[in-house]
């Protein structure tokens, strides 16, 4: 809407006619008129002002602070405008240092607004710098500068819940991790009082208690004052410290050297006005592309991707069919100009930002194909060449995250093989429910009902659209959980009687009160909750059974201030639910929810869902991942998930009790679900 606010401007210019000078220099050099000036086509004009600003900045608070680099770089988007390329990269090389340092020193700001308007600046900069320089190709290694800084400019929460975890692994001192751990915990506690003091002042004056303001002010003063106390005596006894809580964006070297062979790294950053991928692999030069998709775009496409992922049909004749001709064009769009840094590796190993983290690239075509529809509904997609045929996937959340997990020392062997959480009660009706089922079994159902009349058997979603006091007991019950969680003890050779806590016993207080430290795999098979969806929750969530079900205390929900607290020290958490795989927000790194608590919580990885799975097709892909890794030591993570996604896209799907299949599990709905976010590597 340029030209509307230039016509804004324009009017203001006649009321400030006759302000004082100093006044209307004010107004005439704002940052916001400057970038309308440059949407409107007036470069020069915009130039002028940006030039002034920059002068006033300086004059002002001096040449590194963040308002004169902020105004620096916006003098230095103008002079890219203008093709002045030269002196627009000497502005925004001269800028974006600061910009970076003043983001990372005001992290726990008291106003968040201010924080959320200098990381907006900051993205804009240095994506406008990283477009510059892939103009001008040939004047440097563009890929080389430009790779840390996207790593740089990303959502960074979870990579900083990563690298305390890691940090507290890596303390050999018991009395120094403890005081780590301290130290972190205070930092929460400074962030939660910061969230309530902003909640505070967003009343009205007739409706704020000064007094609260006044008491949060000086909690917060004297949290900070032992967290610095605490800080002081943590570097001069763990010098390394700072280095591992906040490490900086790693260079491609070092991301090379992380690397493990027929490993690459593909990093994606999709900004306002456009996207940027990079393929790292673990020997050679560096793939670097711009993708002409801006984070909306993307969005829109990945939206229309899952439609057939999340389909509202109650029968498996209904489900849509899968658009693979939109799927191959993200493969073109995304992927392909890079192959030459990854196409020869086995394992890819992802970070992005936005609606990416929302659609695993396995399920992309290497090739455009179009299939007919056989006797046997999706067995025509067996031919469908996906990525996963021939590459397993990982996402992290960072390429520094990556170097973070690969530095966590090896965890003991003499640990436990798994403990799970599953199919909760969240009322007393589900729980007398529960004693007098008396289910056919899925076969018997399928022998009795034509194909058209077969249910689509899926985790039940809450449907609690439009509820407006959603409680626990709204929940539908996840009784197949039970079998997924038998199945997976199994494949790991443990006692399920002795490792599944179910139905009652998957409540809040065994989860908090048992010693999680002890188990390689930890799996929760019950809903993930996003705030807002039960009254009174603000934050991301796990459902268990409802207090007056287990006669324990709490509210039936495992939060993520809750899951903070845990101490693990597992291999896997694996979140088989609704959607655990969603960020926290628009525009969230993968995981930024409840993921971003269970590493700092102290696991290497997780296996998340990323749509509401098939029941049955869901208990065989995770019952077989997990066989598989227990039987071969030196089988990956992401290796051992692809051969079972693999596996059970070409089995013999679901059959009838004569052994004849009914339908393949080839349509992605069923194979493609999982993601591991985190170490995809060796255990």
């Amino acid at each position: 809407k340029s030209n509307e606010a230039l016509a804004v401007f324009a009017q203001m210019d006649k009321v400030i006619a006759n302000w004082e000078p100093n006044r209307r220099q004010v107004f005439e050099i704002n940052g916001a008129r400057i970038i309308s000036l440059y949407a409107g086509g007036q470069i020069d004009a915009g130039i002028a002002a940006a030039q002034g600003l920059l002068k006033r900045e300086i004059a002002r608070v001096g040449d590194k602070h963040f308002d004169t680099a902020a105004a620096r770089g916006t003098l230095a988007i103008g002079l890219m405008k203008a093709g002045r390329n030269a002196e627009a990269i000497r502005e925004f090389r001269a800028a974006i240092p600061v910009l970076m340092a003043s983001a990372r020193e005001n992290a726990d700001d008291d106003d968040t607004t201010v924080v959320a308007a200098k990381s907006n600046r900051l993205q804009g900069i240095v994506e406008a710098y990283i477009a510059l320089l892939d103009r001008q190709r040939g004047e440097g290694d563009v890929a080389q500068e430009t790779f840390a800084l996207a790593d740089a400019i990303r959502s960074r929460t979870v990579q900083q819940a990563l690298a305390a975890s890691s940090a507290r692994m890596l303390t050999q001192d018991p009395a120094l991790a403890e005081a780590v751990r301290k130290e972190q915990d205070l930092a929460k506690q400074i962030n939660a009082q910061l969230g309530m003091l902003n909640n505070v002042l967003s009343l009205s004056s007739q409706e704020r208690d000064e007094k609260a303001v006044q008491s949060l002010r000086a909690s917060i003063v004297a949290l900070r004052s032992n967290r610095d106390s605490l800080r002081a005596e943590i570097a001069k006894r763990f010098p390394s410290y700072a280095d591992l809580i906040d490490p900086k964006a790693p260079s491609v070297a070092q991301i090379q050297a992380t690397l493990r062979p027929g490993e690459s790294l593909l990093s994606f950053y999709f900004g306002r006005e456009a996207g940027f991928v990079w393929a790292v692999p673990k020997d050679g030069p560096v793939a670097f592309a711009s993708i002409p998709a801006t984070s909306g775009d993307l969005e829109s496409k990945i939206r229309k991707l899952r439609e057939a992922l999340e389909p509202q049909v109650t029968t498996i004749a209904d489900i849509p069919p899968f658009d693979l001709k939109l799927a191959h064009e993200l493969y073109s769009l995304l992927l392909k100009p890079v192959e030459a840094g990854w196409k020869s590796s086995k394992q890819l190993i992802v970070v992005t930002n936005g609606a990416l983290g929302l659609l695993p690239l396995s399920l992309l075509p290497t090739a455009s194909v179009e299939i007919q529809e056989g006797d046997i509904p999706f067995a025509a997609y067996r031919t469908v060449p996906w990525l996963a045929r021939s590459h397993a996937v990982t996402m992290v959340p960072s390429a520094a995250a990556l170097r973070t997990l690969r530095q966590i020392p090896a965890s003991a062997a003499e640990r436990e093989p798994m403990i799970g959480f599953g199919d909760p009660f969240f009322s007393k009706e589900q729980q007398q429910s529960a004693a007098d089922d008396k289910v056919l079994d899925d076969q018997i159902q399928v022998a009795m009902a034509s194909l058209r009349g077969v249910p689509l058997k899926r985790r039940a979603s809450p449907q609690l659209s439009g509820v407006d006091s959603a409680e626990l007991a709204l929940l539908p019950r996840l009784p197949d959980t039970a079998d997924e969680l038998r199945s997976i003890a199994v494949a790991l050779e443990a006692d399920p009687a002795k490792v599944l806590q179910l139905g009652v016993k998957a409540n809040e207080n065994a989860v908090k009160t048992m010693d999680l430290s002890r188990y390689k795999v930890i799996v929760f098979a019950t809903h993930g909750l996003v705030p807002g969806e039960l009254n009174g929750l603000t934050q991301p969530a796990l459902a268990l059974s409802a207090p007056d079900v287990s006669g324990s205390e709490g509210d039936g929900l495992l939060t993520m201030e809750e899951i903070l607290a845990l101490r693990l020290n597992a291999d896997w958490v694996v979140l088989s639910a609704c959607n655990t795989g969603s960020g926290a927000g628009a525009g969230a790194e993968a995981a930024s929810g409840l993921g971003r608590a269970f590493f700092y919580a102290g696991t290497r990885a997780l296996l998340v869902t990323n749509w509401s799975v098939h029941s049955q097709s869901a208990r065989d892909l995770t019952t077989d991942l997990f066989r598989r890794q227990n039987a071969d030591a030196t089988l990956s993570r992401s290796e051992a998930l692809r051969q079972a996604m693999m596996a059970l896209l070409d089995g013999p799907g679901f059959t009838d009790p004569s052994g004849k299949t009914v339908f393949a599990y080839a349509h992605p709905l069923f194979w493609a679900p999982y993601t591991i976010i985190g170490d995809g590597g060796k255990r």
